[in-house]
């Protein structure tokens, strides 16, 4: 294991600025073409996709744009993501104790690591996380957003459903605690047929129909499948905020990237 008390950016300057000053402004621009907010306390969790900010920034900026109303009352974030890097067949938390991005420090949740790791398949490895990006990307926006809050960040491989909707269980909170899911969706199709299929996933999604979503539909559909099953479950609705992909964004419609943001449910207790 590779082991250290600061993770450092592994992205910036490649999927988002490396320069503050430029990282806020483009943070601001994306947030301020997302739509306001329509009303209610806000979402206890968002789904949202980590490409490079040219490409899927506009469409995590609406989910971001959601939390508005909670930005007070958040103290920590929960962000599940997938394995890009390193091949997984647990969920791991980070031995680190500090991530460092462009913007500033973020404490890790120490509690939160403790009750992640009383639960099947949790294990504290720094390795997934080194040069993952698909927990990074969202940092800068909660930082920006946020006027401060703890960080849990967890890397999903390939587990069965049940073992992430129990750790969802164990960190999910009430109020102070906001859950990010980061997943794309279809990858490398011409836009018409990856319209056709991020269409049906997302219907999928709103559905909480997680048995719908295969890994060729979302790279990040082991850790949505978990917080499927818990809306399921609990009976929380899912709203979908925007579904686009890299070629409504920046990018090249014959071999494209699809992308969606959603809310789901309303802050409450645990369960």
């Amino acid at each position: 294991m590779r082991r250290t008390d600061v993770r450092p950016p592994a992205v910036a300057g490649t999927f988002y600025p490396d320069s503050p000053d430029r990282c806020r402004a483009q943070l601001d621009a994306l947030l301020g073409h997302a739509p306001a907010p329509t009303g209610g306390g806000g979402p206890k969790a968002v789904i949202v996709p980590h490409a490079g900010w040219i490409y899927s920034g506009p469409v995590a900026a609406s989910a971001y744009a959601t939390i508005g109303p909670r930005v007070h009352e958040i103290e920590r974030v929960v962000v599940l993501g997938p394995a890009h890097t390193v091949a997984l067949e647990a969920m791991a938390v980070p031995a680190s104790r500090t991530w460092v991005t462009p913007l500033g420090e973020i404490e890790i949740d120490a509690e939160l690591v403790r009750a992640s790791l009383a639960c099947p398949r949790v294990v504290a490895d720094d390795r997934p996380h080194w040069r993952e990006h698909a927990i990074e990307v969202q940092l800068p926006f909660l930082q920006h957003l946020l006027p401060g809050f703890r960080l849990l960040p967890v890397v999903v491989g390939w587990v069965p459903t049940h073992d992430v909707v129990g750790l969802l269980d164990a960190v999910w909170g009430g109020e102070e605690t906001l859950v990010v899911i980061s997943t794309d969706l279809s990858h490398y199709h011409d836009h018409a047929t990856a319209t056709r299929l991020d269409q049906r996933t997302a219907a999928a999604i709103v559905a909480a129909d997680g048995a719908a979503v295969g890994p060729e539909d979302a790279c990040g559909a082991y850790p949505l499948r978990g917080l499927l099953a818990r809306a399921a479950r609990n009976g929380d609705p899912i709203e979908l905020l925007d579904r686009r992909t890299s070629a409504d964004t920046a990018g090249d419609p014959d071999r494209v990237v699809g992308y969606g943001a959603f809310a789901v449910g309303a802050t409450s207790a645990s369960p």
